[in-house]
């Protein structure tokens, strides 16, 4: 499937194999997720390794760790949409982190809606009983 049928189609196709791709990155990593601080509304979900968090701490930004190009992926550093990092927490296993972030620029998805302006988000679709997505309103 291509990029744009993946981001911006309404078929679903779950790639359950990214965990094992993310261990194969070969960094000791934990997932971290992006919660804008206002809303609630969960923005992304990633990976960070201990360079990630450290990162993050200093910079006041959330930083992940890209599994896919195993490099440290300070959000918004090519977009200028930064996530101004305003609390880190951690789950009770000690096992993911949560960046709770106010978003600096026009949206934290690298994908861009019909406007041309990033998403605010990276969960705009709905998946349906029948397997079928739809855009969630105002989000396409």
């Amino acid at each position: 499937m291509d990029h744009k049928e993946l981001e911006e189609g309404t078929t679903l196709s779950l790639d359950f194999t990214k965990l094992a791709k993310a261990v194969g990155c070969g960094e000791d990593i934990l997932p971290a997720v992006a919660q804008d601080i206002e809303s609630g509304e969960l923005l992304i979900v990633g990976y960070a390794n201990e360079l990630a968090l450290k990162t993050a701490l200093k910079e006041k930004k959330a930083t992940f760790w890209s599994t896919s190009r195993n490099e440290l992926w300070i959000k918004g550093l090519t977009s200028g949409n930064y996530l101004e990092l305003v609390e880190t927490c951690v789950n009770c296993e000690q096992n993911s982190i949560l960046y709770r972030v106010r978003q600096v620029g026009s949206g934290a998805c690298h994908t861009k809606g019909a406007d041309g302006i990033a998403r605010h988000g990276c969960y705009y679709r709905t998946i349906h009983e029948d397997g079928s997505l739809t855009f969630r309103e105002g989000m396409h």
